[in-house]
């Protein structure tokens, strides 16, 4: 088990595989989109900057252009171009203004060096411009030069080639989503066939899980699922026997009845109708434990009426059980006695299912063992648990139970063990302690 773990691939790895496969695939499609987008807008970017120095040149003195003039010439316009202009001074001296507007500007807002964001109140010009101011000193001379660029087209710019490059990203949306939805499920697609094995598995028929070529992830839940299947088939074994064991308790009685009837019909002598009145009785004390066991899980699964888990203390429902049966005990010649600690026993159950066990305990003592047997319920408590005994000094009587014959617990005692089972505990058998020759023991563990 621990080997094929070990070998067997990761659901991590797995899925962080296909991610990074569709990862690929995403920004291949995007690059494969965007880079000529880019390259062109690039070029045409380029294209428009040599255009608007051309234009910038031929405003400029000596060939200074009409205004108006560009418009005359095609080959001027072009979708990035920027209208740029150039103020500059030598010494104080204004030696070029490409678009007039120096007379516009507000000079002491606009930095010695740097940018600036500034008005220009020309007729015939945008507003704002965006304006680059740098300032040269050599050999006592300075120059200085206002590069100033139209605001709206250059945001106008920015806007197109924000729009040129978001083009392809939201193209490649709908390709992204696709693959993500075929990744995820081609990824979910082992713990899909996990659940679909697990939803046709019989656990019932024996049938389990293969451990073998899991991811690794898988092998707790695996094994948790062979866990409850291995569960599953213990109980359902438990159940089949112990119906079987109720079929051939209630078999022998209804078998006895038939014949003690029929021989009635002919001799009905009172020795035939006490047999026919003693199996009548035997068949409905089987029936009347089913009914109690029946009663008591359906009070568990409900949660109807006083029937919830709770405390119940062992030495005062020993006490009122062996109240109860002191009368049949002392028909039946039995000595009945009860000792408990001064200290209450106290353990977790259903109340109805602990007062069932032991009174099919003292019931099974009282039944199978013969007149003058002394029959002792002892309460007990220990650093390792605590619980009740029954113990009696008599001969059992095989007789008086088919299932002991064939090796079983009896009836009566079957249903203990598995109500023992259901409270958390068990139930064992001995010798007990001299002059003891049988005991039961319910015994529930330390918490």
């Amino acid at each position: 088990m621990k080997a094929a773990s070990a070998s067997a691939r990761t659901l991590r790895r797995y899925l962080l595989g296909w991610a990074l496969g569709v990862l690929v695939v995403v920004w291949t499609a995007l690059i494969a989109f965007t880079w000529p987008t880019v390259f062109r807008e690039a070029r045409q970017f380029s294209d428009g900057q040599m255009i608007a120095v051309a234009r910038l040149w031929l405003t400029a003195a000596p060939y200074r252009m009409e205004p108006g003039a560009e418009g005359d010439t095609p080959d001027l316009q072009h979708e990035y171009l920027q209208d740029v202009a150039v103020v500059a001074w030598d010494d104080e001296r204004l030696v070029a203004d490409t678009h007039g507007m120096v007379g516009g500007l507000n000079l002491p807002a606009i930095p010695a060096q740097g940018f600036a964001t500034v008005n220009v109140n020309v007729p015939g010009l945008v507003p704002q411009w965006r304006a680059y101011s740098a300032v040269v000193r050599q050999d006592r001379h300075a120059r200085r030069v206002v590069v100033l660029m139209d605001l709206k087209q250059r945001n106008e710019l920015g806007k197109d080639i924000a729009a040129h490059v978001a083009v392809p990203a939201l193209l490649v949306l709908p390709l992204v989503a696709l693959l993500l939805w075929w990744a995820i499920r081609r990824g979910l697609r082992p713990l899909d066939n996990l659940s679909s094995e697990v939803a046709t598995l019989d656990g019932f028929a024996g049938q389990r899980l293969d451990t073998q070529h899991r991811h690794r992830e898988f092998a707790s839940t695996v094994a948790a699922i062979n866990a409850l299947v291995d569960t599953l088939q213990t109980r359902a074994q438990r159940e089949r026997e112990f119906a079987s064991d109720v079929a051939h308790e209630l078999r022998t009685p209804l078998a006895s009845l038939a014949l003690q009837a029929n021989a009635a019909q002919h001799d009905p002598s009172p020795e035939r109708l006490a047999q026919l009145e003693q199996e009548s009785l035997r068949a409905g004390r089987i029936l009347s434990q089913l009914l109690d066991l029946a009663r008591a899980h359906r009070s568990a699964i409900t949660g109807a009426g006083p029937q919830v888990v709770g405390e119940v203390a062992l030495g005062e429902l020993a006490a009122r059980l062996i109240a109860r049966h002191a009368p049949v005990a002392f028909e039946s010649g039995h000595e009945l006695s009860l000792t408990q600690p001064d200290e209450p026993v106290v353990v977790q159950g259903q109340p109805m299912l602990v007062e069932l066990a032991l009174r099919n305990l003292i019931e099974n003592a009282l039944r199978h063992t013969s007149s003058g047997t002394q029959v002792e319920v002892a309460v007990w408590q220990t650093d390792e648990g605590r619980g009740v005994s029954i113990s009696d000094d008599g001969q059992r009587q095989q007789a008086g139970s088919t299932a002991a014959e064939h090796g079983g617990l009896g009836l009566g005692l079957r249903l203990v063990e598995r109500i023992a089972e259901e409270l958390g505990g068990r139930l064992e058998r001995d010798q007990g302690e001299a002059p003891m020759t049988t005991r039961f023991t319910l015994r529930w563990p330390r918490t």
